[in-house]
């Protein structure tokens, strides 16, 4: 299979790069992180660069992109360990252009691809275990619209957010809604999360909420592995610069009068961190490449992808902190925060056993059907 990329892609690559470096260094990140973890400032520089807009269509505001360029893009914030949740406007981008009405895509769509507005997707609850089928929140007709009752957690930047996808019971079946903050019934309580980000409870109290479609499981399924493919692409960028600040350390630290990395079995450690970034990369690709397959296929892939990622981000990043000491732990070096991210992205959309299980089931299912 031909992994090379186009020009178009490697200039957004470069481009998205060179912001990391030059725009979004390690003290300005621990600034934002210090001030509550999201910078709408930076959401903005983002929305220059039309990142925002890489999933919605350039007839709406956006660029008309896909899932190789949104693989691309999130690769090298993760080598940043960008704060800012923007795999969140690739996946309202996706699901508002295909599936809300011609006023909610006129009237959300240019927003969210000029970074004025933030819409995230609010799915998660408490008694779910990362199940997309078990949703408690309600919906009910009200008038020409409908009302919102229920509970989300973890919701990313959630008492940032300008708006919320969110799932709800409607007639015994789960559909999609779309919440503005600002409506009445609306309340989030936000807080930091271990890497820094930011996240949020947020209550829905018959709140106002326009229908996006009856059909809200398969369209949260689409979301949530837009979502995982973005989550295995930012993980292989925090991996690769583990990896590199490991290998820095190991040629500058030295013991014996030698610096650690002339140390044979640290080097066999070192290439086994190797490999597992390279088997999370090979996983990437797959699932982004799977992105626009069917359902079924779609749904498989993003369950080994996030599997085989989760194994390596945490053997990684276990790695790297061993390979270091105490210092590989200290807030004031940058390696704890790749482990910090790591350690939250292997739980993202779904921790490894959560999608070893999903794995197993789905295979079991095909062998019914040849048995």
């Amino acid at each position: 299979m031909d992994f090379n990329f186009s020009d178009d892609q490697q200039q957004l690559r470069d481009a998205v790069a060179k912001w990391v470096e030059k725009g979004y260094g390690f003290e300005r990140r621990r600034g934002i992180e210090a001030a509550g973890g999201f910078s709408r400032e930076t959401w903005d520089e983002l929305a220059e660069l039309g990142l925002g807009g890489l999933y919605i269509p350039e007839d709406e505001g956006g660029l008309g992109m896909g899932p190789v360029e949104g693989m691309v893009v999130m690769e090298e914030l993760g080598r940043g360990i960008v704060l800012e949740p923007l795999a969140q406007s690739f996946i309202a981008g996706a699901l508002l252009a295909g599936h809300a009405d011609a006023d909610t895509k006129d009237s959300w769509l240019p927003r969210i691809a000029g970074g004025q507005a933030l819409v995230v997707l609010a799915y998660q609850e408490r008694k779910a275990r990362y199940r997309l089928d078990v949703c408690d929140a309600k919906a009910q007709k009200a008038g020409d619209g409908f009302t919102l009752h229920g509970t989300k957690s973890l919701v990313p930047a959630g008492d940032e957010a300008d708006a919320f996808l969110v799932p709800a019971q409607l007639d015994g079946k789960i559909a999609l809604f779309l919440v503005e903050r600002a409506a009445d019934g609306v309340a989030a309580r936000g807080y930091g999360t271990q890497d820094g980000s930011r996240a949020a409870e947020v209550v829905f109290d018959g709140a106002a909420a326009t229908l996006l479609t009856r059909d809200g499981l398969a369209a949260l399924e689409h979301g949530v592995d837009i979502g995982i493919a973005s989550t295995c692409a930012e993980a292989v960028g925090v991996m690769d610069q583990t990896l590199a600040v490991t290998v820095d350390y190991m040629n500058t630290r030295k013991q014996f009068g030698v610096a650690i990395a002339s140390f044979q079995a640290l080097r066999h450690r070192v290439a086994d961190m190797k490999m597992q970034v390279e088997l999370a990369r090979s996983m990437s690709y797959y699932a982004s490449l799977k992105l626009n397959a069917p359902a079924a296929e779609r749904r498989q892939a993003m369950a080994r992808a996030k599997y085989q990622l989760g194994v390596s981000m945490r053997f990684v990043s276990q790695q790297s902190v061993q390979l270091h000491g105490g210092i590989g732990v200290t807030d004031e070096y940058i390696g704890s925060h790749y482990f910090r991210k790591l350690t939250q992205l292997e739980m993202t959309f779904g921790d490894s056993m959560h999608h070893l299980g999903e794995v197993s089931a789905r295979m079991q299912d095909t062998a019914g059907v040849f048995a």
